[in-house]
């Protein structure tokens, strides 16, 4: 007789058939597409599909168990886990947003994946195994027993509670601000792909989020998460694959993009050199200097340009001109500014911009240009990034949940092996994808006449008329396409590199609904970390301890539904671009909770009091930084302190955090005795 079969072998042979079902989907659109069928059917197709994909799996895994629906059961194997951490991972910033950094910013943007990829190995290290030891279901609940908990299993000191609460509102916190630019990037990928307006496509995408994370908590969300890496890394490599046979002839593109940099580095200064783009900087340049005159005789230059405005107005509407006239002088007097404050707000974001785009190529390849002193600057903010995004990511309590899953301690290092795996087979593409779209827009599309503009262009035009994602116009009037005449966003640029490479649009549905995996799957991780906490950590343990699991899990959902449309909400006000928000959080986590966790592994000493001081020490001087400093929070780059940008914050809030925690802590009593036990117990090797 057989036997029957384990349970890693039947998963094992689910994701076989969903990988080959998918496929086969693949092909039949692919076929579909040479049939005839539209575009927009496609893009319909692709949504729907996957979507409806996720809430199966989300229906079938549906549970109220509270072992479950917090951590899975504790039974994922660590390859699977693996799989899952890494499409929790790999978000919106990582899928869309890094390889558009790394576009825009060149050798600057390798913070990102150097600061995440040396941040896993921190979690494996210092973290990960010893929450799994401790074996409960979140980050606050070991960060409240082991600073007081211990020593007052029964009821908990107020130490522990003013720990679990100080935690709860950090793992909110952060997560929040996670969250929200993964439903922004749901939105930007939904309106580009079904032609709904951006603030229908978020909610839509959070439909399918919640059907994933509202039914089965973590157990729904670990088996959704597979699939969907399963999506993310073939919709990642495919264009990659295929941009690299065409500009290398070899489809590896994480070596052949390496024999592509000489010749995007000469092609650069073939373009810096070019007196036709030397024109259309000087044009940027006269226009920042018309700000600044604007800027320099406030009021009296609103009030000026308000009259001549609704002059041009009324001179239109006279002389009988046509609609398109009116409709055009009606815009600009509306758009305005309604007074002298935003006009100065306005027209100082406009000389940013101008002089921004003024600026000649930054080399891709050369690592910190410009003169010694901004080299420096650079320098200091690219090490400071890495710093904050490697500490910050070993603190994610999305991502340290994952710990819990694991049947042991073993598998859960196993599991983070695996998935600094699955994470790099995303993460050294990036890099290489990024290269071969420049080299292919540096060479397609710089030097096009206007008249025979690739389609792409016009599509990605008018995603987002108000603020517009791409945008290319003829500053200098010569019909000619130059380089400095194209703005793209970060955002934009891997969504629309099957365009760009000329591949069949069914790859830039497959593209789209990559993008949607990652940002799905992390959102799915982020919403769970934060309705646990407040149902787990606050209802369960502060409020009602004698509360069913039902009424436990009961709870967690509706929490859950609830922070998923404030989130929504908070998304469809489009706050910033998708890295600004992510590296907000990572610097939150850092500051806040990084100190906490690894001194309470690795430091007995450390009290409740050194960790409460700590985490509201790290907490207010990473916000303070942030808000003094960046121009979108009422701040100023005159306030940096080393000339550190907002997004590093963390690397003042860390230091900060740590050095409080340890000074107050040894000017406290020392925690008590079953506290040294609690780590002493964590941190022994696990009994085979």
């Amino acid at each position: 007789m057989k036997p029957p079969r384990t349970f890693f072998q039947r998963l094992r042979s689910y994701y076989a058939m969903f990988t080959a079902g998918f496929g086969g989907f693949l092909i039949a659109l692919a076929a579909l597409e040479q049939e005839g069928m539209p575009r927009v059917w496609i893009g319909y197709l692709f949504m729907f599909a996957t979507i409806v994909l996720y809430a199966l799996i989300g229906v079938i895994s549906r549970t109220s168990n509270v072992l479950e629906y917090y951590v899975a059961g504790r039974r994922v194997p660590a390859m699977f886990n693996g799989m899952a951490t890494a499409a929790d991972w790999i978000s919106a910033a990582s899928f869309i947003s890094l390889a558009g950094g790394l576009y825009l910013h060149g050798f600057d943007g390798l913070a990102y994946i150097m600061g995440w990829t040396g941040g896993y190995c921190l979690v494996a290290l210092l973290i990960a195994p010893y929450l799994r030891k401790f074996a409960q279901y979140t980050i606050p609940d070991f960060l409240a027993e082991r600073y007081g908990g211990a020593d007052h299993p029964d009821a908990g000191s107020l130490g522990a509670k003013t720990v679990r609460v100080l935690a709860v509102i950090a793992t909110i916190i952060v997560s929040f601000t996670y969250v929200v630019a993964q439903i922004y990037a749901v939105g930007l990928i939904a309106s580009r792909f079904t032609g709904v307006d951006f603030s229908v496509g978020i909610f839509l995408g959070l439909a399918s989020i919640l059907v994933c994370s509202f039914l089965g908590g973590m157990r729904a969300i670990t088996w959704t998460q597979v699939a969907q890496y399963i999506i993310i890394l073939v919709a990642f490599l495919i264009p990659a694959i295929w941009l690299s046979a065409k500009h290398t002839d070899n489809p590896i593109p994480q070596v052949a993009y390496g024999k592509l940099l000489p010749k995007l580095s000469a092609r650069e200064h073939v373009l810096q050199e070019d007196p036709k783009e030397a024109e259309v900087r000087a044009v940027f340049r006269q226009r920042a200097a018309d700000y600044e005159r604007r800027l320099a005789s406030l009021p009296s230059s609103w009030e000026t340009g308000r009259i001549e405005a609704q002059r041009k107005l009324d001179s239109v509407k006279t002389r009988n001109a046509s609609l398109l006239d009116i409709r055009n002088a009606e815009r600009e007097l509306v758009a305005y500014p309604k007074n002298a404050d935003e006009a100065e707000r306005m027209w100082t974001e406009a000389r940013e911009q101008n002089l921004q785009r003024a600026e000649p190529i930054t080399p891709h390849a050369t690592p910190y240009p410009g003169d010694p002193e901004t080299s420096d600057i650079k320098r200091n903010n690219f090490l400071a990034l890495v710093f904050c995004l490697m500490l910050g990511t070993a603190a994610l309590p999305h991502i340290l949940m994952r710990s819990y899953t694991t049947p042991s301690v073993h598998d859960t290092r196993v599991s983070v092996l695996w998935t600094l795996f699955f994470i790099l087979l995303i993460y050294l593409t990036i890099p290489a994808l990024a290269v071969l779209v420049k080299y292919d827009i540096y060479n397609a599309l710089v030097g096009t006449s206007y008249d025979h503009l690739p389609n792409w262009v016009s599509y990605w035009a008018n995603v987002d008329k108000l603020n517009p994602l791409f945008s290319i116009n003829d500053i200098n009037h010569d019909g000619v396409v130059q380089l400095a005449e194209i703005t793209i966003d970060a955002d934009v640029l891997v969504l629309a590199t099957p365009e760009i490479a000329g591949l069949p649009y069914v790859i830039s549905g497959l593209v789209a609904a990559g993008g949607l995996a990652a940002a799905l799957s992390t959102a799915d991780g982020l919403l769970l970390a934060i309705s646990n906490a407040l149902s787990h950590d606050v209802y369960y343990k502060l409020v009602d301890r004698s509360a069913s699991t039902q009424k436990r899990v009961t709870i967690s959902k509706l929490l859950l539904l609830a922070v998923a449309f404030i989130a929504a909400y908070a998304a469809s006000t489009k706050p910033g671009d998708i890295l600004s928000l992510v590296g907000a959080a990572f610097s939150l986590a850092g500051s806040t909770l990084f100190p906490a966790l690894v001194l309470g592994v690795f430091w007995k000493r450390a009290n409740h009091q050194g960790a409460i001081a700590g985490m509201i020490a790290g907490f207010v001087v990473c916000v303070y930084y942030m808000l003094h400093t960046n121009p979108i929070l009422g701040g100023g780059a005159a306030s940096q302190w080393f000339h550190i940008a907002p997004i590093s914050a963390g690397i003042f809030g860390v230091p900060a955090g740590l050095l409080t925690i340890i000074v107050v802590s040894l000017l406290t009593p020392a925690p008590g005795p079953q506290t040294g036990a609690l780590v002493d117990y964590i941190r022994a090797p696990e009994q085979q």
